[in-house]
């Protein structure tokens, strides 16, 4: 299904032949993986973090830092990339974030952060991709 809301427009086939199961199941039908165990939450390299689905550079690892919740965290987005959506699901209020690009779950983001920004971004590994700007 397409969501006409998003410059990335892919069909529901199109998405499940690029991205893999636990991908898929994260970004397309706002899944999560299990806390301590994503390959970026213990992950302190220089660089930036892309959306797995499009490609967008969501987060620079100058905002990465250790919460202790188990998913990789970051104290903010790059500007205009992210998308805020109040999520009432599981008995709570949240606040999902999504990529502004292609409407991919990445997780939540909290106001309980260490930093100034106050902000503490919680993204699924699967959602997102690495470079190190080299």
């Amino acid at each position: 299904m397409k969501n006409n809301k998003y410059p990335v427009q892919k069909t529901d086939e199109e998405w499940r032949a690029q991205l893999s199961e636990k991908e898929y199941n994260i970004l397309r039908n706002k899944g999560t993986e299990y806390p301590h165990t994503g390959k970026y939450n213990l992950h302190f390299e220089k660089g930036s973090y892309s959306c797995k689905g499009c490609g967008t550079q969501l987060f620079e690892s100058d905002h990465k830092f250790e919460s202790g919740c188990g998913w990789p965290s970051f104290d903010d987005a790059i500007e205009g990339t992210v998308e805020y959506v109040r999520d009432t699901s599981h008995g709570m209020i949240r606040t999902e974030i999504l990529c502004a690009n292609c409407g991919g779950h990445l997780g939540h983001v909290f106001n309980d952060g260490p930093t100034e920004t106050g902000q503490r971004y919680c993204v699924n590994s699967a959602s997102i991709i690495f470079d190190n700007d080299q």
